[in-house]
């Protein structure tokens, strides 16, 4: 079943000034799309409004058969716990637990065996090249390290889309790099759809597509010619 996020003309508005004004947009299971676009655009509205974390005053946000902007607040926490990852600047790890129960929590979240949650949580880490961080906590990480636990965590529960806010903001520009190529190549061997918003075109050059938001509409959307260029 190929789970399409959909929105379909979707409204957002604060203070009677509109962060989205009619904004559609289709992403197919296993594509990555950049949204790109200058500050207060509407580009983290929109990224929140595809993941249930907002719910638009217009229009409609579908992920396969669900609609997600019909669903009441908890149906939506249940539906981000369980088909959708994220991945932050800063990381957003838990400073008090190790680098494997952070990867474990989603699992552990949605009713995993403490044991078997940790045990899937360090075979990530290991695909990720952190396969002796497993004890660590995010303080005695580097910043890219603590991003690949970050890609872990979002990751290990086999979600439909992974949504990033800034991945690489906090990062230096080789660090920003690597991470970026492990996000995009393991999104794609697990067939799940990567939805970025970056100001960085090196970072969208990641992506398969790029869709630029401009005062609250979409001004383009169109496919990069070569990912990771």
């Amino acid at each position: 079943m190929n789970e399409a996020l959909i929105a379909n003309q979707l409204v957002k508005t604060y203070d009677q000034v509109h962060a989205l004004a009619g904004v559609s947009l289709r992403v197919d299971q296993g594509e990555t799309v950049a949204i790109m676009g200058p500050s207060g655009s509407g580009k983290s509205t929109l990224l929140h409004c595809l993941s249930g974390i907002l719910k638009p005053d217009g229009g409609q946000v579908t992920l396969g058969n669900d609609d997600i902007t019909a669903m009441p607040d908890a149906a939506r926490s249940r539906l981000r716990r369980s088909r959708f990852g994220f991945v932050f600047q800063d990381g957003q790890l838990v400073a008090e637990l190790t680098a494997a129960e952070n990867v474990a929590f989603p699992l552990l979240l949605t009713g995993w065996p403490r044991g078997k949650a940790l045990a899937e949580a360090n075979q990530w880490l290991e695909r990720l090249g952190l396969a002796d961080m497993g004890k660590r906590k995010p303080g005695e990480m580097s910043g890219g390290q603590a991003q690949r636990v970050a890609i872990a965590r979002a990751l290990v529960h086999q979600p439909a889309v992974v949504f990033a806010d800034e991945p690489t903001g906090a990062l230096d520009q080789a660090t920003g790099h690597e991470v970026m190529q492990i996000l995009t190549t393991v999104a794609k061997m697990s067939n799940t759809s990567l939805i970025v918003v970056t100001h960085d075109t090196k970072v969208a050059s990641w992506c398969g597509r790029l869709v630029e938001i401009r005062d609250a509409l979409i001004h383009a959307d169109s496919a990069m010619s070569q990912a990771g260029a």
